[in-house]
């Protein structure tokens, strides 16, 4: 047989393993996740024998198929609803649906709960450990001290400063932490203090942050194998699911944006993974750095980046928005505010708007959302199944963002001239973490090499992971939301 037909006959192989291989995943998932009336005849049980609380009613509506999920998506854009007039029954569907996330953004799951007094104890030691990690070891400062305070104050029995509904600490939660609020506004500043010169000098970065979203999907399977062990009792449903997912990206403020719109009730331990792994990125990404590259692979320099110009660095936010208002308007809040804290950044009319989003308005923000999300650090939320499965997918996601990232630039390297190599350590800046991850990728290069600066090659994939993120984000709202 000639070597072309057995290479033509290995790609086929391939691509039929492929297609049963998601297949498969697909039925398992949708078994793990869509457990309602319309596919379940039993109302207890454990495994795949069961029915999820709270999809009773769903009647295989959020059932996961590639038919559905590509009708939303064609019905969630932007062109769709300019050329479609919804009819009273999607409108009263559309109404019942908001109605229905009032009713659960209000409900706390741990009402009614109350944890043995030893925990409290457990929590307040785990406070002042974060306090330590960010005040002793310098891992993110800024995140950690007002968590681990957030943590410390919560927990005091008899303060009640996290008592609703006059406690400093359940008004900044149920302020802007509960909502998008807080999210939106970091969003604005994180687009004032970003530069997308590394992304649009070098566009081929953004496969590396697109690579890092894989650790989001990959979570979502993860969470339907929860699902399928018996005994745990830890049943999420999808909308759960995607919300747990996308802790994978390292994004606090999408991780909370997700959460309000597809799970309220889990929003409290999910915005607390998320931004302890955002802020533990020093610690976690460097030894899997290292695990995935030869020291060969690090020392590699990468050819200084070309000059961007003004027009292009003002059109890119623009352009960004139009795209997302397009294609795919659930991302637009976060995509939005992004871009205008970045265009406020690149004209030079607004330079007071500009340091304000960057300065006082981002640090007035960080210091309450942070103090917000460590006020839900309390052993009823935390010392759970349920919680510490969300806290192990949390990890899970992240580091297998941060794994894809780094293989993906490895595999370019396969492609790409000697001369133009990519050193695979910018590859585990392409989860949202910013600039966070961006740094961790120059100090481990620098290790190696102390005259290697990658930094503004890592911002590349790393502002591209900012953009994937909140693109998945808008993907799993539009499908299941």
């Amino acid at each position: 047989m000639p070597v072309s037909k057995i290479e033509k006959n290995k790609k086929i192989a391939l691509v039929m393993i492929f297609i049963l291989a998601v297949a498969g995943v697909m039925s398992i998932t949708t078994k793990a996740f869509a457990q309602d009336s319309a596919v379940a005849k039993v109302e207890s049980g454990t495994g795949l024998d069961r029915v999820i609380e709270g999809t009773e009613n769903w009647n295989g509506s959020k059932d996961i198929s590639v038919e559905k999920f590509l009708t939303n998506i064609v019905k969630s854009t932007g062109i769709y609803k300019m050329i479609h007039q919804p009819t009273a029954e999607e409108i009263a569907q559309e109404n019942e649906a908001k109605q229905k996330k009032e009713e659960a953004s209000e409900k706390d799951s741990f009402a009614g709960e109350k944890a043995p007094g030893w925990q409290y104890l457990i929590m307040i030691v785990i406070g002042f450990l974060i306090i330590y990690l960010g005040a002793g070891r310098g891992f993110e400062p800024l995140l950690l001290i007002p968590i681990g305070f957030g943590t410390v104050l919560v927990n005091i029995l008899g303060a009640g400063i996290g008592d609703a509904p006059d406690g400093m600490l359940h008004i900044i939660y149920k302020a802007g932490v509960g909502n998008e609020f807080f999210p939106m506004l970091i969003f604005m500043g994180i687009g004032a203090m970003t530069d997308f010169g590394p992304l649009i000098a070098n566009p081929k970065t953004a496969l590396l942050g697109g690579a890092a979203q894989f650790g989001v999907f990959f979570t979502l399977f993860g969470v339907s194998l929860i699902n399928m062990i018996p005994g745990l009792n830890t049943d999420y449903n999808i909308l759960q699911a995607c919300a747990i997912a996308i802790i994978g990206g390292a994004d606090g403020p999408t991780s909370i944006y997700v959460s309000a719109k597809l799970a309220p009730e889990l929003m409290a331990v999910i915005a607390v993974a998320a931004y302890s792994y955002m802020a533990l990125v020093p610690m976690i990404q460097p030894p899997i750095m290292k695990a995935l590259t030869t020291k060969k692979e690090r020392l590699i320099r990468m050819e200084q980046l070309r000059e961007v110009s003004k027009t292009e660095r003002i059109l890119f936010p623009m352009m960004l928005l139009v795209i997302t208002i397009l294609l795919l308007p659930p991302a637009a809040p976060l995509i939005g505010m992004l871009a205008f804290g970045n265009f406020v950044k690149q004209i030079s009319s607004v330079q007071r708007l500009s340091k304000t989003m960057e300065n006082e308005m981002m640090n007035i923000v960080s210091i309450l959302l942070s103090l917000g999300v460590g006020s839900q650090m309390t052993p009823e939320k935390i010392i759970n199944a349920k919680s510490f499965g969300i806290i192990i997918l949390g990890l899970v996601a992240f580091c297998v963002a941060t794994a894809t990232g780094v293989l993906m630039a490895k595999l370019m390297n396969v492609f790409l001239p000697k001369n133009k190599k990519i050193n695979p350590l910018i590859g585990s800046a392409g989860v949202s973490a910013v600039p966070m991850a961006a740094r961790v990728a120059n100090k481990v290069g620098q290790k190696e090499d102390p005259s290697n600066f990658l930094l503004m090659n890592a911002m590349g994939p790393n502002v591209s992971g900012v953009i994937g993120t909140a693109i998945a984000a808008g993907v799993f709202i539009a499908t299941f939301g």
